[in-house]
């Protein structure tokens, strides 16, 4: 008995080190952007379907390369075309389907509960407009780390975390793509 506690000791004391660290919860990370760059309304009855231009196909392309290695396990995008063809560069390289949510007070509450059911330590991608994206980072949460986004302004990516400790969110902004 003595000689098999013997051996277990430093069995516990490597499990023990190792604990700590692979224990520690981990946030669900979720990246937050603006649609790409709008090409020609072709069908002014039909605004929600105007496409992306060739800068932000290129944009939408250089998003799926920026978040290459995340752990995305979900892409949300609004009803209209831009905001889709921005998230579908990324989703088509993940085998994800793009989910719709409504940019609302109601369906961003509804949003931000659905995002906190991801598992911990993965992440999701969120593409919204220029008058939502700040609405959505605080419906997370968190606060808002820019006063507000220009009609121009398509190269901000927004990191919020949401701790699994339930602490609260936090969001960090960089830009990705060229930069105008």
């Amino acid at each position: 008995m003595l000689r098999l506690l013997g051996l277990l000791l430093p069995l516990l004391g490597v499990l023990a080190f190792v604990a700590p660290d692979s224990a520690k919860p981990k946030a669900i990370t979720v990246y937050v952007v603006r649609h790409a760059e709008k090409g020609a309304l072709l069908d002014p009855q039909q605004p929600n379907e105007q496409p992306l231009s060739e800068a932000g196909l290129l944009r939408a392309g250089e998003l799926a390369l920026t978040l290459r290695k995340a752990p995305i396990v979900a892409v949300y995008s609004t009803d209209t075309k831009r905001t889709r063809d921005t998230g579908t560069p990324l989703a088509t390289a993940r085998k994800l389907s793009i989910e719709p949510y409504k940019s609302d007070a109601p369906g961003l509450a509804a949003l931000a509960t659905r995002i906190r059911q991801t598992p911990p330590g993965k992440a999701v991608l969120v593409v919204g407009h220029s008058n939502t994206v700040l609405e959505t980072i605080e419906a997370l949460g968190a606060v808002r780390p820019v006063k507000a986004i220009a009609d121009n302004e398509f190269s901000y990516l927004f990191e919020v975390k949401l701790p699994a400790n339930g602490g609260p969110a936090t969001a960090t902004v960089r830009r990705y793509g060229a930069v105008k």
